[in-house]
């Protein structure tokens, strides 16, 4: 890259930061004051300010996440006017921003760059992290700038997204909050078809299921990722909350439908409070939410956001058996994350073993004896001969580590198959 370019790069780069510092600010302050406006005139007012390019149902989007966390308990009433000065000044900065954005992307995109980088989406964050005073929370902030970012990527590429659907599902949830709601979204009917549809370039990414803190692994994502050429980009870890939705009370309900995976989050709690409804394992829980909006006796377990998409009441909230129910998903896709560093990137493998004496001890020892922190590891059937396993590896590190590459080229030695499923920012471990 020549000169003129890197010091494109750092100008435009440089004026970023500077905004980042003043909206992070202004976010801060826009908390403690309160107009009086209802959401529906906030929203309205913001897309009236709005100057372009970004669009009005982005500038929406960022004032939804602002909004949907609430002021802060200290905020003070104030003068309409004293708040329309300080949300014009916000939209002006961010519609800057995406002005530098823009030639950022234009300037790496000509270079070959991706238009998603979840490397540099993860600095982002980490960044406007690190420069909040409060009150406002971290996780304000970055779903704030999730659809910041997200507003940014349209205007060069509206990236399509296919996710395992229908519409409102917990998978379709996670697609949003990690692209922001300014892309495009296709729901697929299986894992298979979100795969299929990112490798003939339907779709730029994929998001699928691949465990549940409660009931383990998503066997088919793993059987996929065994059997596709894409690569982990990205995770997404969200915090699960089932509800018990239908038409009629407890009492009236004869069966209650939903994902097998949903039902076994929340086996002991329909057990005690449904012990005569029939469970029945539905195609995803957004489809058992319809079924239970045209049947009176039937129940669906399935998210607020399907409730209110299928316009069906919630009877129960909060049902899963654990707290801390958390689902992990996956991005998948043709693009290769480059490294955070400093022990802020994880990658997974599937591995076979020979059926010899110390296989898995040899194989762990490729680890240990470089320091690498597994992280996970877990068998699965191959389904090519009786008794015979993959076994799916997380670890922290980046494939382009140097430990990383020793430690595969010793199991290469070893072991009948090594492949690399992706390396990608482990953001549980980023101090946000």
């Amino acid at each position: 890259m020549s000169e003129d370019i890197s010091a494109k790069l750092l100008q435009n780069r440089d004026a970023i930061d500077t905004i980042d510092r003043q909206v992070v600010e202004l976010l801060n302050q826009r908390v403690l004051i309160d107009g009086g406006a209802d959401e529906a005139t906030v929203l309205a007012k913001v897309a009236k300010f709005n100057p372009g390019p970004l669009s009005d149902a982005t500038l929406q989007a960022i004032y939804n996440a602002l909004m949907l966390a609430g002021l802060d308990p200290a905020a003070q009433a104030a003068e309409a006017a004293q708040v329309d000065t300080l949300d014009l000044r916000i939209v002006e900065l961010l519609s800057q921003r995406v002005k530098h954005a823009s030639e950022i992307g234009k300037i790496k995109h000509a270079n070959g760059a991706d238009y998603y980088d979840p490397t540099r989406e993860a600095q982002v964050m980490a960044k406007v992290s690190a420069l909040n005073p409060g009150p406002i929370k971290n996780d304000t902030l970055r779903a704030v700038y999730r659809e910041v970012i997200s507003g940014s990527i349209a205007l060069e590429k509206k990236l399509v997204i296919a996710y395992l659907g229908p519409e409102a599902t917990y998978t379709h949830q996670a697609a949003i909050s990690n692209f922001g709601v300014s892309l495009d979204y296709r729901a697929m009917k299986t894992i298979h078809d979100v795969f299929a549809e990112v490798e003939c370039g339907a779709a730029d990414y994929g998001v699928v299921p691949i465990e549940n803190s409660t009931e383990g692994a998503v066997f088919h994502s793993m059987d996929m990722l065994v059997e596709s050429d894409l690569h982990i980009c990205s995770q997404v870890y969200m915090p699960i909350e089932h509800c018990l939705i239908s038409q009629s009370p407890l009492e009236q309900i004869k069966e209650v439908r939903s994902k097998d995976q949903a039902l076994g989050q929340c086996r002991e709690w329909l057990r005690r409070n449904l012990p005569d409804a029939e469970l029945v394992d539905f195609v995803s829980t957004a489809e058992a939410v319809r079924a239970a909006k045209a049947n009176k006796h039937v129940a669906a377990v399935g998210s607020a956001l399907s409730a209110q998409r299928y316009d069906v009441k919630i009877q129960a909230r909060g049902i899963q058996d654990r707290d801390g129910n958390v689902t992990r998903f996956l991005v998948v896709g043709k693009t290769r994350a480059k490294p955070l560093g400093d022990g802020h990137d994880k990658t997974s493998l599937v591995i076979s073993l020979r059926d010899e004496c110390g296989a898995l001890e040899k194989t762990l020892r490729a680890f240990a004896s470089r320091g690498i922190n597994l992280s996970k590891i877990e068998s699965r059937p191959s389904r090519k001969k009786a008794w015979d396993y993959f076994f799916f590896i997380d670890f922290i590190g980046h494939y382009q580590d140097a430990n990383v590459q020793a430690a595969l080229a010793d199991l290469e030695g070893h072991c009948p198959l090594v492949k690399w499923l992706g390396s990608y920012p482990d953001l549980t471990r980023v101090a946000l």
